[in-house]
């Protein structure tokens, strides 16, 4: 890890997009309003013309604008809308935008500069649940205890600002500011400085495929901003093909990655990001990000249902834009070992269960481009991300049920020793660590059209994810809008220091010094140059890979079966289990690394 002095400097940089703090005092404000001919900025209750800047663009320097102001701007009919690239907002979506100072946080730890991608174990979590009083401030007083188990990176579910007061966040509309639900822009940022304090990076997921459906203004003055025709599953699709809006995403991205040192981003769904331009805006975003923040680690990841590789690699399996994309074929292939599941997408999975968790294993992706056919090169395992679970796949099951409740304990245990010892970049679900048993479930803040909308929809979208248990109806499913919902989706921090929760936790201890000690230095000695892994065995409940890192030779032994089996040998050195792999006892593990 190496460190270097940061200037306030850079956190002030001129954009498009959002207020501007200038240097000889008051602001810059500045909106993209094709579709009006005047616009009004309102700032503390007073009134400003504001002049046109051409290209739809409207602006007004207002000498004496301090931080801590509320402004909006007024349409000509009257209607007041907040800034879409506000910092902060006063109240819920619908009132004012703050002007912040981004200078105003004083940093701890300006000299972190992170970790290379291969150091990466990941744990994913929502601010909102993840303690009893679901803000940046009290997740603070938990960094402790992660980082404590070993684990090297946070991820934060979306906090951008969403409507209501609870959601997962993935609803946004307002990319620029954090949830005041979850406190202010400096509370997030004393939260990213403890974590780096701690050791840890932080990552934070960011959604640039669709705006929420509840505070969004941008049809009302600037059409421009969403495609004719085209839709999302969640709404209107984004007109990339427009430079202001190019500039409002790239400028997001950047902007957290700087202002908030972040030290990387995970990209929400972005198959569903069109974009026709000669440079992809997610290219764009990577080169930018690769550039501008040199002599940091900067890490970019995405979520990609349709299982495509282009972003992740160059010609030579150099990380140049993205480092890894989340891999749900791999989390699917160990559901269905675990659970034999064949409900909804599990369907695809489960003829040769174990066979297809070999592919995962070896390959990344079952199926490359959503189609089962071979990769067309292979790619080195850091460019995946495996889980047993993330927030969609508990969130999304019609009870939010985690797979401690699905599987037998020492199934998972053998699963999660996979999970945490296979070359690729492992993640946690919060309170995976310590065998939490409550359910996530997916929750909302809305009323009206709106929720009756949400709750019907969310009946229909579990069908995917394991459909409803016999005996359950649609009738039992928790109403996402209840207040209750969310509350009993909180981590119960209690069963940590229960005696089972201990076990869990030396668990993850065991298996992330391992990594630590093992198997992230052969992989950080040569990022990107591992090949694929060799399948010697994958037939029933029994698997038998190796894998080439360098020099060593990486080598698992599973018997997922009932009953004891013989495996081909293992040699060198006993990372995890027993040694002998002959009459190897049910749901049993072991891991050996060996020369060459």
């Amino acid at each position: 890890m190496t460190t270097e002095s940061v200037r306030p400097s850079e956190n002030r940089q001129t954009t498009a997009w959002g207020p501007e703090l200038l240097a000889e005092g008051g602001a810059r404000f500045r909106l993209w309003a094709p579709g009006e001919d005047t616009l009004t900025l309102r700032l503390d209750g007073k009134d400003h013309e504001m002049a046109k800047a051409g290209e739809g663009w409207f602006e007004a320097v207002i000498p004496d604008a301090k931080p801590g102001a509320t402004y909006a701007f007024v349409l000509p009919d009257g209607k007041v809308v907040p800034d879409p690239a506000a910092r902060a907002l006063a109240e819920d979506v619908h009132g004012p935008a703050v002007l912040v100072d981004p200078d105003a946080y004083q940093w701890q730890h300006a000299g972190w500069t992170g970790m290379p991608w291969a150091e990466t174990i990941l744990y994913e979590f929502h601010v909102g649940t993840f303690t009893p009083e679901g803000t940046f401030r009290a997740a603070i007083d938990k960094l402790a205890d992660i980082a404590d188990t070993g684990i090297t990176a946070v991820e934060l579910m979306p906090v951008s600002h969403f409507g209501g007061t609870r959601g997962w966040g993935y609803d946004g509309v307002y990319p620029y500011a954090p949830h005041n639900a979850y406190g202010s822009p400096d509370d997030l940022k004393a939260f990213i400085d403890a974590a780096h304090g701690l050791g840890l990076m932080v990552y934070m997921d960011v959604v640039y495929n669709h705006f929420g459906p509840d505070g969004n203004y941008l049809s009302a003055y600037a059409p421009d901003f969403f495609r004719e025709g085209k839709k999302t599953p969640w709404g209107a699709a984004i007109a990339y093909n427009k430079q202001p809006v190019r500039d409002f995403f790239v400028e997001n991205a950047l902007y957290w990655l700087r202002e908030f040192r972040l030290d990387g981003l995970r990209f929400d769904a972005i198959d569903m990001i069109f974009d026709d331009a000669e440079t992809h805006v997610l290219i764009e975003i990577a080169r930018r990000a690769r550039s501008e923040f040199e002599g940091r680690h900067i890490h970019l990841v995405t979520e990609d249902p349709e299982n495509h590789i282009e972003l992740r690699r160059s010609d030579d399996n150099e990380a140049l834009l993205y480092d890894a994309d989340w891999n749900d074929d791999y989390h699917h292939a160990a559901h269905v070992v675990a659970t034999g599941e064949k409900n909804g997408y599990y369907g695809k999975f489960i003829d040769k269960p174990v066979e297809n968790f070999a592919r995962a294993l070896t390959e990344g992706y079952i199926y490359p481009g959503q189609k089962p056919v071979e990769m067309s090169e292979p790619v080195p395992m850091e460019a995946f991300v495996g889980f047993l679970q993330n927030h969609d796949q508990i969130g999304n099951r019609a009870f939010g049920d985690r797979l401690i409740t699905l599987t037998s304990k020492e199934m998972l245990e053998a699963l999660t020793v996979v999970t945490m010892l296979a070359p690729h970049i492992p993640m946690l679900f919060m309170g995976e660590e310590y065998g939490e048993t409550r359910p996530f479930l997916f929750f909302t803040d809305y009323d009206g059209e709106l929720g009756k909308a949400v709750r019907e929809g969310r009946r229909t979208d579990m069908d995917n994810f394991g459909g409803l248990p016999d005996g359950k109806s649609v009738e039992d499913v928790a109403d996402p809008n209840a207040i209750e919902t969310m509350e009993n989706t909180r981590l119960d921090w209690a069963k940590s220091e229960t005696d089972e929760g201990q076990k869990w936790r030396a668990l993850y201890r065991e298996l992330i010094a391992i990594r630590k000690r093992a198997i992230i230095p052969l992989l950080v000695a040569a990022p990107n140059t591992l090949s694929a892994g060799t399948v010697l065995m994958a037939e029933g409940r029994l698997l038998a890979i190796d894998w080439q890192l360098g020099d060593r030779r990486l080598q698992l032994r599973a018997n997922f079966g009932d009953v004891a089996a013989d495996l081909p040998p293992a040699t060198g050195e006993t990372l995890y289990g027993t040694h002998s792999t002959q009459g190897m006892a049910p749901l049993s593990v072991l891991f050996a690394l060996d020369r060459a």
